[in-house]
């Protein structure tokens, strides 16, 4: 692929909801573009952008591809990503790097969810946007429904420039409403001129109409001309068009099918036409050195810097970090700077990949996205500069992964084997996290929801050729005692020549600090115990309390306090009394009536008004104490409660089937309660099992 200047380039993100056709519109644009010679389909396991095995098995997008397009002397770099909300962060990174957006939506299936949240995300990172309904082709596929229903939700922003002419409810062709023309198709991707039928007339006025008043609002001198009855040439349409797209103050839709390739040519000369140059968007940094502000704005004269958005791991093809080159022009030889971790790195080779298959390229203009091969000291998020101006972008705020499972490794002796492909994993995604939990001793997954997890194991299996079984995590209880107790330990032992003798006397009562697991005090009188066993029993605590007598957790908040004993001049030793007090600390604890508690966490969960009764009612059978709601923007309410964490097992699939997909919710570790005693009783019970 040819070298491209800053103002040849678009970088797009296809975003929409999961099944809206976002991978079928891009094997169709590689069609129409003659990048390829044939279109794939998803079932057949064999498009471009979907080259993940679990994809092909699954038939979905799981990870966001690169696909550059060159169309009418212009590079498109297009991102295609998942439109399942387990795979957030392939959005955000994919986001992060494009300077439009063009949201799928389904004809059939109409606005969704993925929709709303894919309007959120270019309002959030204040993205040109427009929209492109698929499935034209499809009988009960209906333009006018998908147009009613976004210009309800989105008001009169929404401008249609296209109109499908359907016959026997069949896509047949098409009128440009800024050329008040009809074209017919007439194969694959083919159209030729063709008059506008009567009964296509009418929508076609109104649909007209609104686009002109749109038109006219970009100036006085259109404002007048529009109220004088006067006609806008074609040129003048597309150039105030372009101004309001790139403003967000004009939503273009457009429409075709994805499986006959029609409609396609057109939206990738939109895209070309009224999308922004990167050169048209600003990006701001920081020098390092200087502390001062360092405007890049894709500016190929000023000094080399590139934001390292995404990481690829594949054990067939290596490592790949894709970059946007936010100023300069990159070469392969060049000597670049990672000031995140203050290193070094030669790139030697540039590329652009087209999904999987990376194609060299001599050098990359600021603005454009390729990928270098074998950065070791570099990762997602990072900024790659030249050491005399170091610089650094702002990373990406990624979604947080609060869905976790524990996992164990199926094989002894692939311990190791899973940590190093977890580690490349993580790299790789964002929103995937590893934590031991050397407390409960489990290793735990963090991911955006079941399924995420489900398949990371799958990709273990099937890339690294090793197995996990997922389970329910153990929660980390915490054990402590409600009254007072009074225990009198010996440990005496004669077994010839030196014995073993410890004798204390302890006092075991509530500290009140539950953040501390232990305060020990002494009060002994006379040297009955000597002073050098002292740290012996303070060291028989410590052990104590890391597992306790009720159920196996950590004990906190228990105050100890040694006030008599005895001790043999021969036979006493610090291990002795470390027993003594270990026997000690198991008896008086018992007998103080001790109790688990249970970590509580505030949750703040945000719905649309409508679902705040369900999901209320569904906290408080999940034992959540709602304290309060907060109204939020676009219509939605923050819940916030106080929840036991062992009520957050399976949260993320039940909100998501009760909101539709439009619920989010977050937690954060709040202090620790008393359980109740039919939770304590069962875990009690399960710990007994296990032992």
């Amino acid at each position: 692929m040819k070298v491209y200047r800053t103002d040849e380039i678009r970088n797009v993100v296809l975003l929409g909801h999961g099944g809206s056709g976002k991978t079928s519109l891009v094997e169709a644009m590689l069609y129409v573009s003659g990048a390829t010679n044939r279109m794939g389909k998803i079932a057949d396991s064999n498009t471009v952008s979907d080259f993940d095995k679990e994809e092909q098995k699954r038939g979905f997008s799981i990870g966001t591809s690169l696909i550059p397009i060159e169309w009418e002397k212009a590079k498109i770099n297009i991102l295609d990503t998942p439109g399942y909300f387990d795979f957030v962060g392939e959005v955000e990174e994919a986001v992060s790097a494009a300077d439009a957006a063009v949201i799928v939506v389904s004809g059939k299936a109409g606005v969704q969810v993925g929709t709303e949240k894919a309007w959120e995300l270019c309002d959030k990172y204040n993205l040109p946007r427009m929209i492109y309904v698929t499935e034209m082709d499809v009988d009960d596929a209906s333009f006018r429904q998908v147009v009613a229903d976004l210009t309800e939700k989105y008001g009169k922003k929404i401008a249609p420039h296209f109109q499908p002419i359907r016959e026997n409810e069949k896509l047949v062709g098409y009128i440009n409403i800024i050329k008040n023309a009809g074209r017919r198709y007439t194969g694959l991707g083919q159209r030729k001129e063709c008059e506008i039928p009567d009964y296509c007339k009418p929508n076609l006025e109104i649909l007209r109409d609104s686009l002109m008043e749109a038109v006219a609002e970009t100036s006085e001198e259109f404002m007048e001309r529009y109220f004088n009855g006067d006609e806008f040439s074609v040129e003048e349409i597309r150039a105030a068009m372009r101004t309001e797209v790139m403003d967000g103050d004009i939503v273009p839709v457009a429409m075709g099918s994805n499986l006959q390739a029609q409609g396609v040519a057109n939206l990738l000369s939109d895209i070309v036409r009224f999308f922004p140059s990167p050169d048209k968007r600003s990006c701001v940094g920081i020098n390092r050195r200087t502390n001062e502000i360092f405007e890049a704005n894709y500016d190929f004269a000023k000094s080399k810097t590139a934001y390292v958005f995404k990481t690829m791991v594949d054990p067939f093809i290596g490592k790949y970090s894709f970059v946007k080159v936010c100023s300069g022009v990159l070469k392969g030889d060049d000597v670049l700077y990672n000031a995140d971790t203050d290193a070094e790195e030669k790139p030697g080779k540039l590329y652009t990949l087209c999904g999987n298959k990376p194609s060299e390229v001599s050098e990359l203009f600021a603005g454009d996205i390729g990928a270098i091969a074998k950065l070791t000291n570099t990762r997602t998020g990072d900024t790659l500069s030249v050491k005399n101006n170091p610089v650094s972008y702002a990373r990406t705020d990624f979604s947080v992964p609060y869905t976790y499972m524990k996992y164990r490794v199926k094989n002894k002796g692939d311990e190791d084997k899973v940590s190093q492909a977890l580690a490349r994993m993580t790299a790789e995604d964002v929103t995937l996290r590893t934590v031991n939990d050397s407390e409960n001793r489990q290793s735990l997954l963090y991911g955006m929801g079941e399924q995420h997890l489900e398949i990371v194991a799958s990709k273990l299996a099937s890339r690294y050729k090793v197995e996990i079984t997922l389970e329910t995590p153990k929660v980390a209880f915490r054990e402590t005692i409600r009254k007072n107790s009074d225990v009198d330990s010996k440990y005496k032992k004669q077994s010839g020549g030196h014995g073993q003798y410890g004798h204390v006397k302890m006092k075991f009562e509530p500290s009140g600090d539950l953040e501390t697991p232990f305060v020990f005090e002494e009060c002994v009188v006379g040297g009955a115990v000597p002073k050098n066993y002292f740290p012996a029993v303070e060291k028989g605590l410590q052990e104590s309390v890391v597992k306790g007598p009720l159920a196996g957790y950590p004990v906190v908040g228990v105050k100890a306090t040694l006030y008599d004993g005895s001790y043999h001049p021969v036979d006493s030793s610090e291990m002795a009394f470390k027993t003594a007090t270990i026997q000690a600390f198991k008896k008086g604890f018992m007998e103080a009536s001790p109790v688990l508690l249970e970590p509580i966490v505030s949750l703040k969960v945000t719905v649309p008004d409508d679902y705040t009764g369900d999901v209320m009612g569904d906290l408080n059978k999940r034992r959540g104490r709602v304290l309060g709601m907060t109204p939020v923007a676009g219509g939605k309410q923050v819940i916030e409660a106080d929840i036991p964490m062992t009520g957050l097992f399976g949260y993320c699939t039940t909100l998501r089937s009760m909101t539709g997909g439009r619920g989010t919710y977050a937690y954060t570790f709040a202090r620790y309660e008393q359980a109740s005693s039919d939770v304590q009783e069962k875990e009690i019970a399960a710990r007994a099992a296990e032992e």
